[in-house]
């Protein structure tokens, strides 16, 4: 039941949007519109572009994600924006590639986040490295 509600909200939102896609494109054919238009009508499409390729992505991961894995990842965007759009990256492409066999949970959320902190910080670990002149006292390299 919840899936023919969420195909409904879906359709009706792109019907939004592509209703909201042809309204510039008529505006852009007065007169009065000039270049200038023409500009302003090429990045409405983009951001219309945007919009619909964000909407997927959310779509995407509520097909992924388990309510608890989604709300966490909704705490861990509002702290660390760029972490959580890695997290979503990764997880839509182990879902593309058939990685994922069922929903991720919120304790499959963990792990995958522990191995992603793992590898950044063995790949961004600092090293520091002293190479100290070893001074020799002999006088044997002075034939006097």
């Amino acid at each position: 039941m919840e899936d023919d509600e969420l195909a409904q909200i879906r359709a009706r939102r792109l019907a939004e949007l592509q209703g909201g896609s042809s309204q510039p494109q008529q505006s852009a054919g007065f007169p009065g519109a000039g270049g200038m238009g023409g500009a302003g009508g090429a990045s409405k499409e983009d951001a219309e572009k945007k919009g619909q390729m964000e909407e997927m992505r959310r779509t995407m991961l509520y097909q992924i994600l388990d309510n608890t894995a989604r709300e966490r990842l909704g705490r861990i965007q509002m702290v660390k924006a760029d972490k959580a759009r890695a997290v979503e990256d990764l997880l839509i492409r182990m879902a593309q590639s058939n990685q994922l066999r069922s929903k991720v949970t919120e304790k499959q959320l963990i792990d995958l986040l522990g191995q992603m902190n793992q590898q950044d910080s063995n790949t961004n670990q600092t090293r520091i490295v002293y190479n100290r002149k070893q001074y020799d006292d002999s006088d044997d390299d002075y034939d006097l």
